[in-house]
């Protein structure tokens, strides 16, 4: 087996800036059960499309182009130097929806989601051309933070089951859906299983994927959906109409200055979501790093901040995406990081890992095959998305809460949030916070203890900004083993 970087040593790298330049076959061996499974995976991903043609009112193949864009993009973080699988912001999904859905569906709505994006786009990267992300996000009250994610989380599980929502479009197939992921997910007794034999195990790493072969087979059986017409050529993404209808350059227009202005609380309210993300980023490539020896990994959140601030951007203007361009899919980084663990000869490097299971999604894109088999079941893998990720996101908004004022406030935030949208949401925050502490509005409540173990508490508390930053240590170019 070939020997790409010393024992101990980062996987090599071209230095360009803040930024450490990878490629397969050159820099780490290309992962064939990676790809091959982000080849399957890829039908998560393409449960944007409903989103974007329900809200944005836009046809299917354009949709389909701006999900290609937001896949290409996938790719940058392991080039330039970001051990993660990227994926959607999606507990924040719902509030950006609700956002939207204040201007009017067209032109103006369009012009609003692009005006969003690009804000967001710029304010990552000043933070990360700064520093200033582990900081800003820990002057926000605890209650406050813990409102916004509690918030995001409950939005996402009512935009499935409210009157309208996907689970009505399918609700059986849906529901059997359901309870197989949060068996394989959540349960205490599959995860014995798992320790137990390689084909649980092998299932348990493959995410919500099982639960999308199970709705391709019942949903047709029993009636919810048609029997796909499977395409055996390649897809067909119209970025014509796209670049030409949908994008601020084109018949569309450039949203007004206000509309920017407008976005801000609604882009601080998904970047308190969007920071959890990051931790956990941060966290997950940590843990792994610790059990290989052989490999020093190196994450900066600032780094990883210039590249998905610069996705959000440069989508904002050549494919506005409601999904946004987050800094995680965090499923598939433990599927990656599970098997990394296992040594060397299972997977080379995590970069390999990463990288191959997102050229593996960009490769399924194109496939007529596989986008035409799971066409007639979006609406499900839609659903297990946003439930799972409002099941994990509830979990850690409680987690932020220090005391039972703490989680009253969170509560308070996170009803307005659902009610109406972020900007209320932080505003009610604001003022609960100076009316319950006053002058200590930042420490929040000092006078109760915490609601959890010093286990939670360290990992809550885990910052951004430590030693691990290793950006500035690489001044020199490294060739290629």
């Amino acid at each position: 087996m070939r020997e790409y970087h010393a024992y101990g040593e980062e996987t090599p790298f071209i230095k360009a800036g803040p930024f450490k330049i990878r490629l397969p076959f050159v820099h780490y061996r290309f992962e064939i059960a990676d790809y091959i499974q982000g080849l399957l995976m890829c039908a998560v991903c393409l449960g944007a499309l409903p989103l974007l043609t329900d809200n944005l009112g836009m046809p299917q193949e354009v949709a389909l182009a701006i999900v290609i864009l937001n896949g290409f993009f996938y790719m940058w973080h392991t080039l330039l130097g970001d051990p993660v699988v990227p994926g959607w912001i999606t507990p924040a999904i719902p509030l950006l929806i609700a956002y939207c859905q204040t201007f009017e569906i067209g032109q103006e709505r369009m012009q609003a989601l692009c005006a969003f994006e690009i804000t967001l786009g710029i304010f990552a990267i000043i933070l990360g051309l700064t520093g200033l992300a582990g900081k800003l996000v820990g002057m926000v009250p605890n209650a406050i933070k813990g409102g916004v994610i509690l918030g995001a989380g409950i939005a996402a599980i009512n935009s499935i089951f409210c009157a309208g929502g996907k689970f009505e479009a399918m609700p059986i197939t849906t529901a059997i859906c359901l309870a197989i992921a949060f068996y394989l997910l959540f349960s205490n007794g599959f995860q014995k299983l798992v320790g137990k034999s390689r084909v649980f195990e092998t299932i348990g790493n493959l995410g919500i994927l099982p639960c999308i072969v199970v709705a391709a087979i019942i949903g047709p059986i029993i009636g919810e959906c048609a029997v796909p017409e499977i395409n055996w050529g390649l897809s067909h993404p119209d970025f014509a109409t796209l670049w030409t209808d949908w994008v601020p350059w084109g018949t569309m227009g450039w949203p007004s200055l206000m509309m920017f202005i407008k976005s801000i609380p609604t882009v601080i309210a998904i970047y308190i979501v969007l920071f959890g993300d990051v931790v956990q980023s941060k966290a997950l490539v940590k843990d792994a790093d610790v059990t290989r020896p052989d490999e020093k990994v190196d994450y900066n959140p600032n780094r990883a901040h210039l590249i998905f601030g610069i996705r959000n951007t440069v989508m904002g203007v050549i494919g506005p995406d409601i999904t946004m361009c987050g800094p995680l899919w965090a499923a598939m980084q433990v599927v990656v990081c599970d098997r990394y663990k296992k040594g060397r000869k299972s997977m080379q490097s995590i970069f390999g890992g990463a990288a191959c299971f997102r050229f593996g999604t960009f490769t399924g894109y194109w496939l007529g095959p596989i986008v035409s088999l799971v066409t007639p079941i979006l609406s499900v893998a839609y659903a297990l998305t946003m439930i799972v990720q409002g099941f994990v996101s509830v979990r850690v908004g409680i987690q932020q809460c220090r005391s039972f004022k703490d989680l009253g406030i969170a509560g308070i935030v996170a009803g307005v949030i659902l009610a109406h949208n972020a900007s209320w949401g932080l505003a009610v925050g604001i003022l609960c916070c100076l009316f319950c502490y006053g002058k200590d509005f930042f420490k929040g409540d000092t006078t109760f203890g915490s609601l959890f173990s010093p286990e939670v508490e360290a990992m809550t508390n885990d910052s951004l900004d430590d030693d691990e930053d290793a950006t500035e240590e690489a001044t020199n170019v490294k060739p290629a083993a």
